[in-house]
């Protein structure tokens, strides 16, 4: 019908008078258009419609004219906000009332103090606190959304707690306060489809309780990510957690969240899909929500898929160096044998397990691997150790020793999983900054040269802990008072930074919380960050759920160190 000029593609521009220049040529296109039809074709009264018809045409093309080609763009001079404005101190102190009354229970809402420390600051980290004006425990979906309708009615920050190991800051409260909402109490598991391997629950269960519970009702299956112990399923799906296992089963963003239901900031309660294994009904919701740190809803159930329970045994073996050790495992992996974890602990980390006393050996002080091997046979398993062990040799390890008993398979595997107290040891009267940082396997090995340069330099005693199969590297930096705890943060910095550089993240698996979100500019690039903003934007215009979290604020971007 219209002429092809009338649709041509035209290259867009950001100037708002050129695209209204164009408009303006397509419109003349329009009524020539109009005109040669009107000229062809026998009209009863042309004086009584013509103008409706061009007018018509020609509105019609300037809204596709500027629909197509005025989009703003996606940076931060296009995209500037206002700060959230919160509630005065009596809005809050009527929110705590109306809580009260809206949840009907004596210990669903809670002021006391030490309640507000526990929530607002951690042991594990030593990120920047601030209390929350008011602890909230819901006990539903339906509690869930009376205290986000009353956090918009009063404007009042609202930020979700866990299982509490956050070692990012993730669940600090806000500077002005706000409601703290703890989901302690929805722990429950409400139904486990053994034939379907999957398990529906609350966020505030946790991963160990959900594999002690299966194996004590006799079901060979098991929820495989595998973060630290007290991690629940809210905070492990927000975070977008991992663990020991991630080099065989993955991370909380491959499939292991079939779908969730979450109230959103309006208060809204959607499920983001069904329980089918898999889907392909437009885009998957379900993985907006997980790594969003509480940011865009609160979740409040959560289906999880589980995997059968393989036979399991443990080794150890020693490197003269990471690098050696490191192209062991790509040498491993590549020939797909089965492997469950397997870890790599530096000289330093061997030599803190000797001193910490609780292993039952003692140990070279050399970098080493763990590996953890599983397969459905015994047979299978002691195929995979022969086959290791002979490519581990070939790089120069030595001392290969297979677990010989569950027990001592056990045992071996508590010597690494010990970490955090065994590298306490190495310095008397010292705390620990725990971080990690992942890169691709390759580039491992000078990461981890670079960084222990970096830390000799410092003078710092620190130990390496790495899931070596997929890149993830982790440190626990010691430090005794404030002079040395600046230098632990230059070195977070730097070690940061070097991943990015080597193609790598700020974060494998701790999440973002306050503690890494400067770096998402320099990782993601402006465009994904301003992306994730309008997402946030969206869901939450007024900035009420964890704010202060995830999202760098824009200077940073251009601050360092």
């Amino acid at each position: 019908m219209f002429p092809a000029s009338c649709f041509q593609r035209l290259r867009p521009s950001t100037s708002l008078s050129t695209n209204l220049g164009r408009s303006r040529s397509i419109k003349q296109h329009a009524m020539t258009f109009v005109r040669r039809q009107s000229s062809s074709v026998p009209l009863k009264s042309p004086r009584s419609w013509s103008p409706i018809v061009i007018g018509s045409i020609a509105s019609g093309l300037i809204g596709y004219s500027l629909s197509a080609f005025w989009k703003p763009s996606l940076t931060s001079e296009a995209l500037e906000e206002t700060e959230p404005k919160y509630g005065s101190p009596k809005d809050f102190e009527q929110a705590i009332k109306e809580l009260r009354n809206l949840l009907d229970l004596d210990d669903a809402v809670s002021t006391h103090p030490d309640d507000l420390r526990i929530h607002g600051y951690s042991e594990n980290d030593y990120h920047p606190s601030a209390p929350h004006t008011v602890i909230v425990y819901p006990r539903s979906t339906e509690d869930v959304v009376k205290i986000v309708k009353t956090a918009v009615k009063y404007r009042m920050p609202l930020t979700p707690f866990s299982g509490g190991t956050s070692l990012e800051g993730s669940y600090r409260g806000s500077p002005v306060g706000g409601i703290c909402i703890d989901m302690s109490d929805m722990n429950k598991i409400i139904e486990i489809h053994e034939a379907d391997s999957d398990l529906v629950c609350q966020p505030g269960v946790g991963w160990m309780e959900i594999n002690e519970t299966l194996q004590k009702k006799g079901i060979p299956l098991f929820f495989p990510l595998d973060p630290g112990p007290g991690a629940t399923i809210g905070g492990m799906m927000s975070t977008g957690c991992s663990g020991t296992n991630a080099v065989r089963y993955g991370t909380a963003k491959g499939e292991w969240f079939l779908n969730a239901t979450v109230v959103l900031p309006s208060g809204e309660v959607i499920k983001t899909r069904q329980r089918a294994r898999k889907s392909a009904a437009g885009f998957d919701t379900t993985k907006l929500f997980i790594g969003a740190e509480g940011t865009l809803g609160i979740i409040t159930e959560v289906t999880i898929r589980l995997a059968p329970v393989l036979p399991t045994t443990v080794a150890v073996v020693h490197f003269p160096d990471v690098k050696r050790a490191t192209e062991a495992v790509i040498d491993v992996m590549n020939r797909g044998v089965g492997i469950q974890c397997v870890e790599l602990c530096d000289s330093e980390f061997m030599r803190s397990i000797n001193l910490f006393g609780a292993s039952q050996r003692k140990y070279p002080e050399q970098d080493s691997l763990f590996f953890k091997f599983q397969g459905p046979t015994s047979a299978s398993i002691a195929e995979t150790a022969k086959i290791v062990k002979e490519i581990v040799q070939k790089h120069g390890g030595t001392g290969f020793e297979l677990a010989r008993s569950e027990k001592e398979a056990h045992d071996l595997w508590a010597d690494r999983k010990n970490a955090l107290y065994s590298g306490l040891a190495l310095l008397e009267g010292s705390r620990g900054w725990s971080t990690d940082v992942c890169v691709p396997v390759s580039k491992l090995p000078q990461l981890v040269y670079e960084t222990k340069k970096d830390l000799e330099r410092l003078g710092l005693v620190s130990i390496v802990v790495g899931h070596v199969g997929d890149g993830n590297f982790h440190t626990q930096l010691l430090f005794r008072n404030d002079k040395e705890l600046e230098s632990v943060r230059e070195a977070v910095h730097r070690m940061v930074e070097r991943a990015i550089k080597l193609e790598g993240t700020c974060t494998g698996e701790h999440g973002v919380g306050i503690g890494k979100r400067e770096y998402l500019y320099e990782e993601l690039g402006e465009g994904t960050v301003e992306l994730m903003r309008s997402v946030k934007r969206t869901l939450d215009p007024l900035g009420l759920f964890n704010p202060g979290k995830l999202y760098p604020d824009r200077i940073d971007k251009k601050s360092k160190h």
